[in-house]
């Protein structure tokens, strides 16, 4: 079996498929050791912090009843408490950065109990099965522990994997069974939308029980049934939706201490609305300049052929990786451009409109070259881990989204003023589309929030200020996304803002060294860091605090 990214050593060290309610109590305890001084007491205290946050089981299935989540977030109290009695006293910055980790992780439960409750106000939470990869460190959202990561196992699988796999597909059903005591919120699009998400669930599962019928029949039986009781939970949910009449969103307040308490942003909602709409605007002015420029220049030819799709594609990696060692922009290792070769994607014949990122590329390629560093990002995690096992591991809340989010998206534009478009004019203005959208569909996700629009106008409002119409409303890419940062407040914004973010470190990195600044070594000091909020990086790249500060500021 093989557990993607090196991340997954969470899985070697917390995989507690059956944890008990005592258990968990009896972890909850204070050691009776109550001095902490040492980094690698924090570190051992992690792991410990890491299976508490196992939920118990009950007939093989996580438990998310309100006793036990009650439960949870009372003990969640004594685990504060046992951090803040760590004297930190002349840690060096690292090691102080992974106490605030720590901290931020027990925020985000703090968040999860006291505001977002996804294990009663998001049936989308109860998703079982993830047959597509995700370029983060670990899956985006809110959702049940356990659930069946397909791309995780190596290929083609065992029969011990698929065995495996079966077992877990067929808990599904009992969860689902509890969910429908456990789901009693009042979030109308969270729960409409959450039905579609199950009838996708089961279109997957058909497809993936009629590719393993050959080779492991027993294993494509599981996800048949699955795959009913996910029909059958889909139903459940729309004949519950219609008494549903609640916000989904979080609201401005929840929003801002969720930016600053758990993701260590020193932004309110309302800041983080002016610095998305001042790149909308800038984007879009960005383009037409661009497209001035090129007014002369042939229109758009889309690639129209799977052998020129891969020729084409393979030739962009070709030239990116080329682009990344002649600039001396990062140092390249043996890993990188397998990483990059592994996720080409394939040629897929267009019905009319293809989904957005697949327009982008289908007219050029190595747009998303840049963005495809989430690939490195995820390579580096599994082959170069970092010392801490508090970095090593994937940082639970999505607390990683502002680095790998932003550093994908901030260095499209970063490589495009290094010079990566000489030669292809068009691709610049793929560019600022893409930024025009990113931070379109961030506006949307803060209305939704903020409370100032629901969850059809925020699509509305993110097709509306894409250009060149690759971004219709009613389209499932923008669908997607909008739902997806309704469950997860402030990842729809964080591609911009951590892209702002890792511009001002780059501003201050420079600006502290003068005329000694080198970009390969602020690429590869970055790097090195980890995929942790870019405000920690910002501190142990610079020694300046104050973006750390003015997060933890009322």
């Amino acid at each position: 079996m093989k557990l993607g990214y090196i991340g997954i050593i969470i899985c070697i060290s917390i995989l507690v498929q059956c944890t008990s309610k005592d258990s968990i109590e009896e972890q909850a305890k204070p050691r009776e050791k109550t001095e902490f001084t040492t980094h690698q007491q924090l570190q051992e205290f992690f792991l410990d912090w890491r299976k508490f946050l196992v939920p118990p089981a009950v007939d093989g299935i996580p438990d998310y009843r309100k006793e036990s989540m009650d439960q949870q977030y009372h003990e969640l109290t004594k685990w504060k408490d046992r951090l803040q009695a760590f004297d930190t006293t002349n840690w060096s910055i690292a090691h102080q950065v992974d106490w605030y980790l720590v901290w931020a992780e027990m925020n985000g439960l703090d968040f999860a109990h006291r505001v977002k409750k996804p294990w009663q106000q998001d049936p989308a939470f109860y998703l079982w099965f993830f047959s597509y990869p995700t370029d983060v460190p670990e899956r985006e959202g809110p959702n049940a522990y356990g659930g069946v990561e397909y791309d995780y196992y190596e290929k083609p699988l065992s029969s011990e994997d698929a065995a495996q796999i079966a077992a877990q597909l067929r808990k599904g059903p009992a969860l689902w069974e509890q969910a429908k005591k456990t789901l009693t919120g009042n979030a109308r699009d969270l729960w409409v939308l959450s039905e579609r998400s199950f009838r996708a669930q089961s279109e997957d599962l058909q497809a993936f029980a009629d590719g393993q019928q050959d080779q492991h029949p027993d294993l494509a039986q599981a996800a048949r049934e699955l795959k009913a009781a996910s029909d059958d939970f889909a139903q459940w949910i729309a004949d519950n939706s219609t008494d549903k009449d609640g916000a989904s969103g979080v609201g401005k307040e929840n929003y801002t201490w969720n930016l600053k308490k758990v993701h260590l942003l020193p932004y309110s909602w309302e800041q983080e609305l002016s610095l998305v709409e001042r790149e909308l605007i800038r984007s879009h002015s960005s383009l037409r300049l661009e497209e001035n420029q090129n007014r002369n220049l042939p229109t758009w030819s889309k690639i129209d052929d799977a052998e020129n799709y891969d020729r084409v594609v393979n030739e962009a990696i070709d030239d990116f990786m080329k682009f990344l060692d002649d600039e001396e922009i990062l140092t390249l290792t043996d890993y990188m451009d397998p990483a990059m070769r592994e996720r080409t994607g394939s040629f897929e014949p267009a019905t009319g409109l293809r989904g957005f990122f697949q327009e982008v590329i289908y007219r050029d390629p190595m747009t998303m070259r840049a963005h495809h560093y989430h690939w490195l990002d995820l390579a580096r995690m599994r082959e170069e881990p970092h010392p801490s096992i508090i970095r090593s591991t994937p940082l639970r809340y999505n607390l990683f989204d502002g680095r790998a989010e932003g550093m994908a998206t901030g260095v499209e534009e970063m490589l495009l003023h290094l010079g990566l478009y000489e030669g292809r004019p068009r691709g610049r203005e793929l560019v600022w589309v893409m930024l025009a959208q990113r931070a379109a569909r961030a506006m949307g996700a803060l209305y939704q929030h903020g409370l100032e629009m629901d969850h059809s106008e925020s699509t509305k409002f993110a097709s509306k200020w894409t250009p060149w119409g690759l971004l219709p409303a009613e389209g499932a890419t923008i669908q997607w996304e909008e739902h997806f940062y309704l469950r997860q407040p402030a990842y729809g914004t964080s591609y911009v803002i951590g892209k702002i973010e890792i511009e001002r470190l780059l501003a201050r990195y420079a600006q502290q060294r003068e005329s000694d600044f080198k970009l390969k070594e602020f690429f590869d000091e970055f790097n090195s860091k980890g995929v942790i909020p870019v405000s920690l990086i910002y501190w142990e790249m610079t020694g300046d605090k104050s973006l750390v500060e003015a997060a933890l500021s009322d």
